[in-house]
């Protein structure tokens, strides 16, 4: 019962983070720090999360195949997500190019459609990071506290990300409420299904969102912080969100 406590009060920080945005999004500096923060959260996320620790769960398979799997399915989660891309509304991003951000409508849609981008691919990653918070918990409560802060220190920024780019407070509660549950899910499912889920499997779905964290950081984020005339908001937004992350990896 701790545990899927747990998954649910990780939540929260995502809530948090969302309060925050929400109430600084109309600042201009503010939006360009947390496309920067989004940016350097993503990449430590990538490099010093997700990667080492598909890499573990994939090497119980013969070296190479476990490597190939991993490629494989980040392709996939890569493709997906850039495939559902172009159903996604309000994808003004050729525009915004072109315009270098002088439409601010066309900015503003741009920032919401990486805003939904975001909500996808931070579900998976949150229904994994639940996971395994319920699986640690349950073997050691105190570590699984301490886990617990980690996963909430780097939900925080993720939580600010997502309210700083979707404008309509009804998306913004929509997104954030289900951000906030996706820890939950996968506490409850690692309690419901346990007998059913393996280390193959979930290193299959963390390189799906590996894929798909790796689109966003390069085809949405990088391209804002590209067409940004002042960029010290953006490498001061990256240096707080790769601190922020390494903050959340110490701990836990």
């Amino acid at each position: 019962m701790i545990a899927v406590l747990l998954t649910l009060a990780v939540g929260l920080f995502i809530l948090i983070g969302s309060f925050l945005g929400n109430y600084l999004k109309e600042n201009k500096k503010f939006i360009d720090v947390a496309i920067g923060l989004a940016f350097g959260v993503m990449v430590a996320l990538i490099l010093l999360d997700i990667l080492p620790e598909t890499i573990q769960l994939l090497m119980g398979e013969a070296k190479y195949i476990g490597l190939i799997i991993l490629f494989i399915a980040a392709l996939i989660g890569f493709l997906g997500l850039r495939l559902l891309d172009s159903f996604i509304p309000h994808h003004a991003h050729e525009a915004l190019h072109h315009h270098k951000h002088k439409n601010d409508q066309c900015h503003n849609d741009h920032l919401e459609h990486v805003g939904i981008l975001a909500t996808i691919a931070i579900v998976i990653h949150n229904i994994i990071e639940g996971m395994t918070l319920y699986v640690t918990a349950t073997q050691d409560t105190k570590a699984g506290i301490l886990l617990c802060i980690a996963i909430g220190l780097h939900n925080i920024p993720l939580g600010i990300v997502i309210s700083s780019t979707l404008q309509k407070k009804k998306e913004l509660l929509i997104n954030s409420t289900i951000l906030s549950l996706s820890s939950f899910v996968g506490g409850l499912a690692m309690f419901l299904l346990s007998n059913l889920i393996s280390d193959m499997l979930v290193g299959i779905l963390l390189s799906l969102t590996l894929g798909m964290m790796i689109y966003i950081t390069l085809a949405e984020l990088l391209p804002q912080i590209i067409f940004n005339h002042d960029k010290k908001d953006s490498f001061l937004g990256m240096a707080l969100g790769v601190v922020l992350l390494l903050l959340s990896i110490f701990l836990g």
